[in-house]
């Protein structure tokens, strides 16, 4: 048996983090949701542009994550899209994104969702925000790779 590719296992990325924040250091948290959630997420109806961590009482929670229900939900369950989610951490690493979230100008940002063994898994970065310079800088260089890589393939051509 061959291994799975992991462009299957994935579900969804917060483009904007990229945008917005320096990634530093990443952990796999596991989240827990309830079975209508899990499906819709199996459908891919999960939003987390929009979310964020926070830490509250030694448990790391994530909030805004957007997961609308399927038509099909159960008729005794009243689903609620935007509600807060735990996140399933080892001590240690609470204890580590504590420590980050405190100092200043550091903030605790969903970078994506995906499969894991069957388990829906969340990429934490501890992530320090962009100023507008940085992200000017960011685009430039940017627009230098797309440049250059023209020129090459121009180059490559006319050879």
């Amino acid at each position: 048996m061959s291994k799975k590719n992991t462009a299957d296992n994935h579900i969804v990325t917060n483009k904007k983090v990229f945008h917005d924040y320096f990634l530093e250091e990443h952990f796999e948290a596991g989240i827990a949701l309830e079975g209508w959630e899990v499906k819709a997420v199996r459908a891919g109806r999960i939003q987390i542009k929009e979310s964020y961590i926070l830490v509250k009482d030694q448990q790391v929670y994530l909030f805004g994550a957007l997961i609308h229900p399927l038509a099909s939900a159960s008729s005794h369950i009243f689903p609620e899209a935007q509600r807060t989610r735990k996140l399933l951490l080892h001590r240690y690493q609470i204890a580590k994104l504590i420590g980050a979230s405190e100092r200043d100008g550091y903030t605790l940002m969903p970078v994506s969702l995906y499969w894991k063994n069957g388990f829906v898994k969340v990429d934490v970065a501890i992530a320090k925000g962009k100023k507008e310079f940085d992200k000017r800088q960011v685009k430039k260089d940017q627009d230098w790779k797309k440049t250059q890589s023209r020129i090459m393939k121009a180059h490559k051509r006319q050879l």
